[in-house]
C-alpha cells in the first residue's frame, strides 16, 4: 500500500469534534435557502445600524492608516475605555479598562474563551434551559459536563401567556450542584423565551454561586431590549457576583450590526487575564475599524442614556410594535404565543395545528423538527423548531413549540400579487369549511396559510 494511503488511513480528527457536528441554524438557514421560504427563523435584523454608528465606521475606515492596522490585541483602547465607562455605572463597580474587560469576535468568542479558560476535564457546568445552543458543545470541548435545569412554564391564570410564566425551581437548581460543579451558565433575556429574570430569581442563584464558589457565566446580548416595563438586571451587579461572574454581551445585539462581530466579556481581572490566554493564542486580534465605530456608538449612548434620544430607548420600542404585530397574526389563526419579555423572538405553541406529517425522511425527529420542515417545504415559512434549545433529556417536554424572529422588515421577495393569491385562495377554503361545518381541527391544518398572509399582509 502506498504511504500517503497508510497516512491518510489515520483517524484526522480530535476527540472533542465527536458529538458537536450538528449545528441547528446550518440545517435550517440552508433548508430555507432551498425552498426560498420567507426566514423568521435567524435571529439577525434586516435593517441598518442606526445612522451614527454607520457614520462611525465610515469615518474610521478613511481615518488613515491606523485604523487598518492591528490594536491592542485583547480590545481597541478606545473601546474598552467605552465600555468600562459605561458599565461602570450600570454595574455599579468601577470597571478597570485595560484588567476587567476582552473584546472578542462577537459574543460567541466571549462565549469561548470563558469555556476554554475556565472550565477544566471533570468540571460539571449547570445550564439553564432554553439555552443557546453553542453553550452545550463549548462545555464539552472544554473537557466539561453539562448539567441542565429547564425554566418551566407556570400558568398563573392569565390569558395572556408571558415569557414571565417560566420559572426556575430553586430546589431543582439546588440538586443539580455537586462538589464537580463549577459554574452556572443564564441566558437574559433568554433566547428563545425572551424570559428576562426578575431580581428575586437572579438573587437565589447568586445565592447558591457564593454558597457553593460557583462561576456565574450570565449572557446578556439582548440586554437593551425588554418590553411591557420588564428591566433587565445584571447579576454582577449583586453582592459577591462581580469577583464570580462574567458578563458577555454584544456589539451586534446592541447596535443591529451582527455582521461586525464585535463582542466583549466584563469581569474581575483575575477571571480576564485567563480568558486573555485563549484570546491571544486563537483569535488574538479583533477588527480595528468596528471596534472603533462601537465606540462612538457607546459615547453617545453614555450621555444619552434614559432619554428618549438614545437608541437604547429607541430600538425597544420599535420592536415592541413587531412584537405585538406577531402576536396578533399568530392569535388571529388559534395559535397561542408566548408573549416575550424581551429580545428578538416569540415562541408559540403548536399543538393545536392538525397537519398531516407523512414525510419519511423525518420520521424519526421529534415533532417540532418535522413540523418546521413541513412549514418550509410546504408553506414558505422558516422556523426554528424549540426543542433545539433543551438537552436530549428535556427535549420531549417542550417539542410542541415553535421559535419566529420578529424583528423582520416585511420581505422583500414577498411580492404582494402571491401575497394576495393566497389570501384568496384562504378565504375561499374557509368559506367552504364553513359551509360543509367541518371539524375545528380541519380548519386550524390549514392556518399556516393565513399566517403568512396575515404577517405580510400590506398595512
Amino acid at each position: 500500500m502506498p504511504l500517503f494511503q497508510l497516512i491518510m488511513a489515520r483517524r484526522l480528527y480530535a476527540n472533542r469534534t465527536i458529538g458537536v457536528d450538528k449545528n441547528v441554524w446550518v440545517e435550517f438557514t440552508q433548508l430555507a435557502a432551498d425552498y426560498k421560504a420567507v426566514n423568521l427563523g435567524q435571529g439577525f435584523p434586516d435593517f441598518s445600524p442606526p445612522q451614527f454608528v454607520q457614520d462611525a465606521f465610515c469615518k474610521a475606515v478613511s481615518g488613515g492608516p491606523q485604523m487598518h492596522q492591528y490594536t491592542r490585541a485583547f480590545g481597541h483602547p478606545r473601546l474598552v475605555k467605552s465600555l468600562a465607562k459605561f458599565f461602570s455605572r450600570v454595574v455599579g463597580h468601577e470597571i478597570d479598562p485595560f484588567e476587567d474587560v476582552l473584546v472578542t469576535v462577537g459574543a460567541y468568542q466571549a462565549l469561548f474563551c470563558a469555556f476554554q479558560a475556565l472550565i477544566d476535564d471533570g468540571d460539571e457546568v449547570i445550564i439553564v434551559e432554553p439555552f443557546f445552543d453553542c453553550y452545550q458543545p463549548m462545555v464539552l470541548m472544554a473537557g466539561g459536563t453539562a448539567v441542565y435545569v429547564p425554566l418551566r412554564p407556570v400558568n398563573g391564570g392569565s390569558t395572556v401567556l408571558s415569557s414571565g410564566d417560566w420559572v426556575l425551581s430553586a430546589e431543582e437548581l439546588a440538586s443539580k450542584i455537586t462538589p464537580r460543579t463549577k459554574a452556572i451558565v443564564i441566558n437574559t433575556p433568554n433566547n428563545p423565551l425572551g424570559k428576562v429574570y426578575k431580581v428575586e430569581e437572579l438573587q437565589m442563584i447568586a445565592d447558591l454561586c457564593i454558597k457553593h464558589d460557583l462561576l456565574c457565566f450570565s449572557d446578556e446580548v439582548y440586554e437593551w431590549l425588554t418590553y411591557d416595563g420588564a428591566k433587565h438586571v445584571k447579576i454582577a451587579s449583586l453582592p459577591g457576583m462581580w469577583e464570580r461572574t462574567i458578563t458577555v454581551g454584544s456589539a451586534g445585539k446592541t447596535f443591529s450590526a451582527t455582521g461586525w462581530k464585535v463582542g466583549w466579556a466584563i469581569s474581575s481581572g483575575k477571571l480576564i487575564k485567563h480568558m486573555k490566554i485563549i484570546h491571544q493564542n486563537s483569535v488574538y486580534h479583533c477588527a480595528t475599524a468596528a471596534q472603533e465605530a462601537v465606540s462612538h456608538g457607546f459615547d453617545r449612548e453614555y450621555e444619552l442614556f434614559g432619554t428618549p434620544e438614545s437608541y437604547f430607548q429607541q430600538l425597544p420600542a420599535t420592536l415592541h410594535r413587531k412584537r405585538q404585530k406577531l402576536a396578533s397574526c399568530l392569535r388571529s389563526v388559534g395559535l397561542q404565543p408566548v408573549m416575550p419579555e424581551g429580545g428578538y423572538f416569540m415562541i408559540t405553541d403548536i399543538s393545536s395545528v392538525n397537519v398531516d406529517l407523512n414525510d419519511e425522511s423525518t420520521k424519526n425527529e421529534s415533532y417540532d423538527f418535522r413540523f418546521v420542515k413541513w412549514l418550509i417545504k410546504e408553506k414558505g415559512l422558516a422556523t426554528i423548531p424549540v426543542s433545539a434549545f433543551f438537552s436530549p433529556e428535556h427535549s420531549k417536554e417542550f417539542d410542541k413549540y415553535i421559535r419566529f424572529c420578529f424583528v423582520k422588515e416585511k420581505q422583500k421577495q414577498w411580492k404582494k400579487a402571491k401575497v394576495i393569491k393566497q389570501l384568496e385562495k384562504q378565504k375561499r377554503q374557509e368559506a367552504a369549511e364553513r359551509a360543509e361545518q367541518e371539524e375545528s381541527q380541519s380548519n386550524k391544518g390549514n392556518s399556516c396559510h393565513l399566517l403568512i398572509v396575515s404577517y405580510y399582509r400590506p398595512r
